[in-house]
């Protein structure tokens, strides 16, 4: 038994380890030391690996290893904590086991208003193509803040879109030509989630808060600022898987309208075969768009080093390759 413990215990070193290379790459050096140390920690039997016994098989999609330090940054947050120090880590996995345990069930809920950066370019390609204004469908919405981003203003070197009096300010590096800053009309913003959050609620503020790292200032505040804007700007995320969701959703009229089917960051958590049959769903019905009833399917997801947004747009089903982007929405580096 001891053996197969030790092996447990260094496939979660091996992990954590990898997590850590991420948020030291992502800017976090913060999280980035807590991974190393957690996974020493493990290695020398110490309080972590007893906390996460049980997650042996969890996926890797599942990201545990943010769940881990979303779990304890929610204790944080909380007062429960007085900082996020290994030193005060560590002793949360003691003297606050169980409740760390509980909370490593709750799955990462990151709804990174940054990446409303990269995803702008699309929106707006959309507008300049269909020339209507948008509906808008994003799956994996978590709160929602992220169908709420024609409401924040974004800045770039020789780059500005938006409302200047928005108290969300999206600030970030740009490269390659500028998109045209024409304006956007939504008529509708519809999401959904697995296990949507509520932003307008002091657990669904704490749950979101929980999964920005705390040493990066100003995704806080964004994030800070996007709630602020929630409350003003009132939008349901239903709970529904997105395959079925966005087939339903899709089979609705929209006249008068060009549908963006959107998602940021969401493949990676939905089993392979939701993720197959929620591509087919949107093809499908960009085979049947027409100029009077447009599809755009606008995505953000992994492509390596940085992620990738590609747009698709029907009745034609024209692709187009439009950025490489950082996983957190900084920078955008245009497609020539």
């Amino acid at each position: 038994m001891v053996e197969a413990a030790g092996e447990i215990d260094q496939d979660f070193a091996s992990l954590l380890r990898t997590q850590a290379g991420h948020c030291a790459r992502l800017g976090s050096p913060l999280y980035a030391e807590l991974l190393e140390r957690a996974a020493a920690d493990t290695e020398s039997d110490g309080p972590l690996a007893n906390v996460l016994r049980g997650h042996e098989d969890d996926p890797p999609a599942s990201m545990l290893a943010l769940r881990l330090l979303g779990a304890v940054h929610r204790r944080f947050l909380e007062g429960e904590l007085p900082d996020m120090r290994w030193l005060t880590f560590r002793r949360a996995l003691i003297d606050d086991a169980k409740a760390v345990r509980d909370l490593l069930d709750h799955p990462v809920q990151t709804n990174e208003v940054g990446r409303c950066a990269a995803l702008l370019p699309g929106f707006l390609a959309v507008v300049e193509s269909a020339g209507l204004p948008l509906r808008l469908l994003e799956v994996g919405a978590s709160g929602g803040l992220n169908l709420r981003w024609d409401h924040y203003r974004y800045e770039a070197d020789g780059f500005s879109w938006g409302d200047p009096e928005s108290p969300v300010r999206v600030e970030f590096e740009l490269s390659g030509e500028a998109p045209a800053a024409r304006p956007v009309e939504v008529v509708e913003r519809r999401g959904c989630d697995p296990n949507p959050v509520d932003p307008s609620s002091e657990e669904g503020r704490l749950a979101l808060q929980s999964f920005v790292w705390p040493d990066q200032e100003a995704r806080v505040q964004r994030l800070r600022a996007a709630l602020a804007v929630a409350e003003e700007v009132p939008l349901e995320v239903e709970q529904a898987p997105a395959a079925g969701w966005i087939a339903e959703r899709l089979a609705e009229p929209a006249k008068g309208a060009a549908t963006v089917v959107f998602h940021s960051i969401v493949m990676q958590y939905l089993p392979e075969d939701e993720r197959r049959q929620f591509e087919r769903n949107v093809r499908e019905a960009g085979r049947v768009a027409t100029s009077n009833y447009p599809l755009a399917w606008l995505r953000m997801e992994p492509g390596g080093e940085m992620a990738e947004v590609r747009l698709t747009l029907w009745p034609d089903g024209k692709e187009w390759f439009l950025a490489r982007v950082g996983y957190h929405g900084n920078p955008v580096r245009l497609a020539g």
